[in-house]
């Protein structure tokens, strides 16, 4: 009843969200009397903050037409390259690109969001490499008859991505990914696979949380893995292509972030609702687009979710040797010439400062020279890869260890 519950608030919502924006609407058009008085300009405010809060949020696009290349405007193209039940490999060409530049695949995160969420990460990055990004299926939409879809299969996407690009690539993992991400480098290790990455950069994953964990670190492991399937995991209802699997709800995993920081929520919706009577629209429409994007998330199989608890957050497989892949041995060890750079924000509340330094840790035949560790000073775990501080502080750090290693 958990998803048929949701679905029901959801719908209410969204009837109030569209009255609400009427409203607002009325109370600062020219016609209404009181639209040019402090009252009506608080009421239209605040309805305005209403409606956008409770409206529904499908899954957004990059929206990236054009990127700019030493001072020239150049196109960009969203192209499938590689479409599979549960997620797709996206390709942005840029016909007029200067030829040569580094093949970068970033590996967006499972975890209830859309890879747009990664949006200012492609901008930022666009003019300088040749990108490509994973693009996972909200699997409500995924039937049931095209399968399961676990870590190992995840592994496996990564692989199967690489492979398709071709050798001399270059990968991002942010965040979550960066478990599968590694595992992924160690299998193509361990086979010589020709495909295996140049360098692997890894921001702010948890590759092992029992280095500083985190209240989401603490969360998984306070409770047993059956909590976790008996309590968070539900069945996708009849009205949806993905009409009884198993899902873990991304509005479930929406709910745990902004119980996270519910006060930072308010402030921000406060501050919205300032801007927007003091008519500062720029601002409150930068609010607006975080949120339009924060609230738009995407559900997970079950068996990922439960498999991604229990080999990652409870069992801690990775860092102790111990994790396999269909039945193989996933070996650190293996990697000798991939250059891995662990990034990590110094106020990260989600991924804690050395959970992804781990990764340079347990690569004992990978010479110093081919690490790296970057900690980025006053930047929380969305400020490692979007804002300000990614475009200015943390990305020159990504593109100077890619150009050192790209034609190695």
């Amino acid at each position: 009843m958990l998803y048929e519950a949701y679905e029901m608030q959801r719908s209410l919502l969204a009837g109030a969200s569209a009255w609400a924006n009427l409203g607002s609407e009325w109370m600062s058009s020219p016609a209404n009397p009181f639209a040019q008085t402090g009252f009506g300009n608080m009421m239209a405010s605040g309805l305005d903050v209403f409606a956008h809060a409770s409206a529904l949020h499908g899954k957004p696009s990059f929206d990236l037409p054009f990127t700019t290349i030493d001072g020239k405007k150049v196109a960009v193209e969203e192209v499938i390259e590689a479409h599979k039940p549960f997620g797709q490999l996206i390709h942005f060409t840029r016909p007029d690109a200067p030829a040569g530049q580094p093949r970068l695949l970033i590996v967006a995160p499972m975890s209830g969001h859309y890879a747009t969420l990664l949006r200012g990460t492609v901008k930022r990055l666009l003019p300088s490499h040749d990108i490509w990004i994973t693009d996972w299926a909200d699997v409500r939409l995924v039937p049931l008859a095209a399968g399961r879809f676990d870590l190992d299969d995840y592994i496996d996407y990564l692989i199967g991505f690489l492979e398709h690009i071709g050798p001399g690539a270059h990968v991002l993992a942010v965040c979550q990914p960066a478990v599968p991400a590694f595992a992924a480098a160690c299998i193509m290790s361990t086979d010589k696979n020709p495909a295996r990455p140049r360098t692997l950069t890894m921001m702010g994953g948890p590759v092992d949380t029992r280095e500083a964990p985190t209240a989401v670190n603490t969360t998984a492991t306070q409770r047993p893995y059956s909590w976790f399937e008996h309590n968070v995991i539900a069945t996708v209802p009849f009205y949806h292509p993905g009409a009884g699997r198993r899902v873990y709800p991304g509005f479930l995993q929406l709910t745990g972030f902004m119980a996270m920081n519910w006060g930072n929520h308010l402030v921000s919706h406060w501050q919205m609702f300032r801007h927007l009577v003091e008519g500062d629209q720029e601002s409150a429409e930068a609010t607006k687009a975080f949120y339009n994007e924060y609230r738009s998330v995407c559900d997970m199989t079950a068996e990922f979710y439960l498999q991604t608890i229990d080999v990652v957050f409870q069992r801690h497989l990775l860092p102790k040797g111990e994790m396999k892949h269909r039945g193989r041995p996933v070996d650190p060890a293996t990697i000798t010439d991939i250059a891995i750079l662990a990034i990590e924000g110094e106020r990260d509340d989600i991924s804690g400062i050395g959970q992804t330094r781990a990764a340079l840790k347990i690569t004992p035949n990978l010479p110093d020279t081919l690490k790296h560790y970057y900690m980025a000073k006053s930047v929380g775990h969305y400020g490692i890869f979007n804002g300000r501080r990614w475009r200015e502080q943390v990305a020159p750090v990504l593109e100077s260890w890619i150009a050192q290693h790209d034609a190695t």
